[in-house]
């Protein structure tokens, strides 16, 4: 086999780093813009008016509390009204079932449409959305019309986010292990940069329609660049190799006479050649399937856990030494939500520099599973409101030294899964494999948001 040329100056680790990030970014900038999609919903559209404010902009600044769950100051707020209170849920359902169909799809489809298609295609289809939804800040709509078309454009995102992703682990699953980590390093890093954004807009008491334009314009020109940096990735040598002259050699040395075989004969459209094609590419998936599914759904149990208890149960707590001070008004902030995003990003830029335990390792699946523990210490801490389980673990350095680990764990192991799984099979079923790695993953993103709901009714 001819020598991989060097990745020079790691022109595909970053561009495939930022790829990563613009996967990532945008939808976590639309979270955080949480309070500017309730405050639009309101009835009638005078309640969106801070007080004194009689020119219709929204001039409250950020509300750390809607960030969380929405929950935490509605006694002092007008009631919510219906699509207000349905927003959450909604907003769930809408973003979590594309995100596993399409995902699911692209694992069996993505043989039939090329990658530049997907992944180009995506990018831009995202970059249009986030246009349109910046765009949509400056126009008044009543709150039906915007619910509409808001759930209409996170269902689009999470499609086309879905493609985006699974074509991108598929990709990187051609390469060297090591150059998944830097997908999921920037994926991490897209969390932490929002999590800056909202302490930032917190402390500058920005107007909402002004930091909602803000995000929604930093996530196009973050996409922008995605889009550039992979039209540049095709010129670098690296990257040829690795996804021309290694996959094509890898082939011949498999099955590819079996292959160039049955397109002989769909060639002549025989039908008996058709059904055979799928028969043996179900069997195909099958047996990629049995060669990672330790890996599969371990990757799928980190992210139940993870969605699981963040932030429907951690985002509830509150600071038991605080009083009166800032330190409450920053709590959930810097140590729920920027905490989990930085170290969930150190996690998965530590395996650049270390993969431990090994890909044939059975400490891996039960590292994955100790996680399991995290459920009952948040559950324990000082979460309220709270119905049924005592607090054992109030002090706040008790919960920050939770989510450190609860974080750091995650995007090391989660990233651990994702570069093993498909280095587990032949070369050829690699970008395969990675697929169905990226639909594990959105699996368990699912399986979280659904199993939230009854973890934060049995605090």
């Amino acid at each position: 086999m001819t020598a991989p040329p060097k990745d020079r100056y790691n022109g595909v680790w970053l561009i495939f780093f930022m790829l990563g990030l613009g996967t990532l970014l945008p939808w976590n900038f639309f979270m955080t813009a949480t309070m500017y999609f309730t405050s639009c919903l309101a009835e009638p559209a005078s309640d969106r008016m801070a007080p004194g404010d009689g020119d219709g902009n929204d001039s409250a600044p950020f509300n750390v509390s809607l960030y969380a769950d929405g929950n935490h100051t509605r006694a002092l707020e007008p009631p919510l009204t219906a699509l207000q209170s349905k927003f959450n849920n909604v907003m769930t359902l809408c973003a979590m079932l594309p995100l596993l169909i399409f995902t699911c799809l692209n694992s069996v489809l993505h043989r039939r449409i090329s990658q530049n298609i997907r992944i180009a295609g995506s990018l831009a289809a995202i970059f249009l959305i986030f246009l349109l939804t910046a765009i949509f800040v400056k126009i008044e709509l009543s709150p039906v019309t915007f619910f509409t078309i808001t759930m209409v454009k996170i269902v689009f995102i999470n499609s086309f986010g879905a493609l985006l992703q699974g074509s991108l682990f598929g990709l990187a699953a051609l390469f060297p292990a090591n150059y998944t980590a830097p997908i999921m390093s920037g994926q991490g890093l897209a969390g932490t940069f929002a999590a800056f954004a909202m302490i930032c807009a917190l402390a500058s008491g920005s107007a909402l329609r002004d930091s909602a334009f803000g995000y929604f314009i930093t996530a196009c020109v973050v996409i922008l660049l995605a889009l550039l940096t992979y039209m540049a990735l095709h010129k670098l040598e690296f990257y040829k190799f690795y996804t021309v002259e290694n996959l094509r050699i890898s082939a011949i040395n498999s099955a590819a006479n079996e292959v160039e075989l049955k397109k002989d004969l769909l060639q002549k459209g025989d039908p008996a050649a058709e059904s055979a094609a799928r028969t043996s590419e179900k069997q195909s998936i099958l047996s990629i399937l049995k060669k990672i599914w330790v890996l599969a759904l371990s990757v799928c149990l980190v992210f139940t856990v993870t969605i699981g208890i963040f932030p429907s149960v951690t985002a509830d707590v509150k600071s038991t030494i605080a009083g009166d001070s800032e330190w409450k008004k920053y709590f959930i902030p810097v140590s729920c939500f920027l905490l989990f995003n930085l170290f969930d990003w150190a996690g998965r830029s530590l395996t650049s520099l270390v993969m431990w335990p090994g890909k044939d390792s059975k400490l891996l699946p039960l590292l994955v599973a100790a996680r399991l523990l995290f459920l009952p210490l948040f559950m324990l801490c000082n979460v309220l409101p709270r119905s049924y389980l005592p607090v054992y673990l109030g002090h706040d350095a008790w919960y920050i030294c939770i989510m450190v680990l609860f974080a750091l764990s995650n995007g090391y192991l989660a990233s651990l899964c994702m570069c093993f799984g498909p280095k587990k099979v032949n070369v050829h079923e690699a970008e395969t494999a990675g697929a169905i790695m990226a639909f594990f993953l959105s699996l368990g993103l699912a399986l979280g948001a659904g199993f939230s709901f009854l973890l934060r009714s049995l605090v």
